[in-house]
């Protein structure tokens, strides 16, 4: 029975002594914890940490400008891109090609041309040339290229019209294409080389409208001085006519006096 109770107690000393062991080392533990927790918060500064934060949300903030400036500057150059690309559609070489088809159908105007030189000349000669002396042949040869220059510049100026005419459903055409090409242009470039070939469009039609007003009125003026002409041709043939004897009254012998 006493051995029985030596080896109650020699176990419950043993766990008595397992369980001092053990919380020895769990309150060394905890002590150690404190310690070492205590030793790193006296070693912690808070403000250099806000401000190592502070200089590092500025460098993220720089970070993210530059990003959006090389952006911002990305975009422009698209933009400029845009600005500087030429427009695709251009109608200077059927404008060029309908003035010089007008400019040649200028050029051939029957009898008196479109110059200074041919006008003194051929006016001088048909014009203002009659006189009493001229023969009666002389005269009506003058008229005659007088009524041809006439008829001759009233169909001058009706081919003129024509022309004119003619060119306006292409005229009608390469505005559209102008102005559908205006209005879809992707930068500034585009839109003013569409509206100087616009411009340039207005000049072509003013030189169809000059050139029809000139045919007009050559035709017109021809006409005038031919009828002035015609009055001062009058005036010569009454003056020529007046310089002949005037009639004199004779005797006539009907029958012969010997019969």
């Amino acid at each position: 029975m006493t051995e029985k109770l030596f080896r109650i107690h020699a176990i419950l000393f043993r766990r008595m002594e397992l369980f001092a062991s053990v919380t020895a080392l769990a309150v060394g533990a905890c002590v150690s914890s404190v310690q070492s927790a205590h030793a790193q918060w006296a070693v912690y500064d808070g403000a250099a940490h806000v401000q190592t934060v502070l200089i590092a949300a500025r460098e993220l903030q720089q970070i993210d400008n530059q990003i959006t400036s090389l952006a911002n500057q990305a975009q422009m150059l698209v933009n400029q891109a845009k600005n500087l690309a030429l427009l695709p559609l251009s109608t200077l070489s059927t404008l060029q090609s309908t003035i010089s088809q007008t400019t040649a159908l200028l050029a051939q105007a029957q009898n008196i041309a479109y110059s200074v030189t041919s006008v003194e000349q051929q006016y001088q000669q048909s014009y203002t040339s009659v006189s009493s002396g001229m023969s009666d042949s002389a005269l009506f040869s003058q008229a005659q290229t007088r009524w041809q220059n006439s008829v001759g510049g009233f169909e001058d100026a009706l081919k003129m019209q024509a022309r004119a005419v003619g060119n306006i459903p292409s005229d009608s055409s390469a505005m559209t294409q102008l102005v559908s090409a205006s209005q879809s242009s992707s930068g500034a470039l585009q839109a003013a080389q569409a509206g100087n070939q616009l411009l340039a469009l207005q000049s072509r039609q003013l030189s169809d409208v000059v050139a029809v007003l000139s045919a007009n009125g050559r035709a017109q003026d021809l006409d005038r001085a031919r009828e002035a002409a015609a009055e001062a041709e009058g005036q010569a043939q009454y003056e020529h006519f007046a310089q002949h004897d005037a009639y004199v009254p004779g005797a006539v012998s009907v029958f012969n006096d010997g019969n």
